[in-house]
């Protein structure tokens, strides 16, 4: 009797350790699967994203070698031709100033990022980092200050141009962009970099920690607008 009792408990152990092994086992397919079903997921997605990206880019070579094509039969067409010439010169000069074409020049680049200091040592860790606030407000002293082409992290600015806050970054011309900011102006050097002068704004995000870089530049090269400016309300006066 005592045996058969030794048996049964000897034999229930064994039953309870096998179930509980199948259960462990179980439960470790299944977060492997798991785990394998979002990293499928993840590539797929990836693999997704590169293949609009590289669809992006083709297109958009496409598009320069076609510019690059329009303008060889502009230059065939007015060589002989003053007054198209003319005509030509007024157009570049117009798309310079939509910002439709790459420019260089003389200017200054003010590079803005976040500070370096303990988020923990102040009140608000908010004024430690670059808002779109205090790209817009460089912008407006660069403007102010005779700025004729302007860009942020080589997104030219234009008329249409939007800088507006996303979390920590920072949305311009439809492109996610994050710190550190490097804004380029082409103007006078000399004029530009009163940006730095006591009381100005950087001298405000300076003590505020946030870190701030100003050098100036006789060769400084700011591409053109790569997206689309579509006026539907302003019209020509007749």
């Amino acid at each position: 009797m005592l045996q058969k009792t030794t048996i049964s408990i000897v034999l229930g152990v064994m039953c309870f350790a096998l179930t509980l092994g199948i259960c462990v086992q179980i439960r470790t397919v299944k977060d492997s699967n798991s785990v394998v079903s979002q990293n499928y997921e993840e590539n797929n997605l990836r693999a997704e994203v590169l293949k609009y990206k590289e669809k992006y880019d083709n297109e958009y070579k496409n598009l320069e070698k076609a510019e690059q094509e329009l303008e060889n039969e502009r230059k065939n067409s007015i060589q002989n031709n003053e007054q198209l010439k003319n005509k030509e010169e007024e157009i570049k000069m117009g798309n310079k100033m939509i910002g439709m074409t790459d420019v260089t020049g003389p200017g200054i680049i003010v590079t803005l990022s976040d500070s370096k200091k303990d988020a923990n040592s102040v009140l608000n860790p908010n004024t430690l980092l670059v808002h779109d606030a205090d790209v817009l407000s460089v912008i407006n002293e660069l403007k102010n200050a005779g700025a004729e082409a302007i860009s942020i992290n080589n997104q030219r600015l234009v008329t249409t141009s939007s800088i507006s806050c996303g979390g920590n970054i920072i949305d311009i011309n439809g492109e996610k962009i994050g710190a550190p900011f490097e804004i380029k102006a082409i103007g006078l050097p000399e004029q530009l970099s009163a940006l730095s002068r006591q009381g100005g704004y950087l001298e405000i995000l300076k003590d505020a920690s946030v870190g701030v870089e100003l050098k100036k530049s006789n060769n400084i090269t700011i591409p053109k607008y790569t997206g689309i400016i579509s006026y539907q309300y302003a019209q020509n006066v007749k």
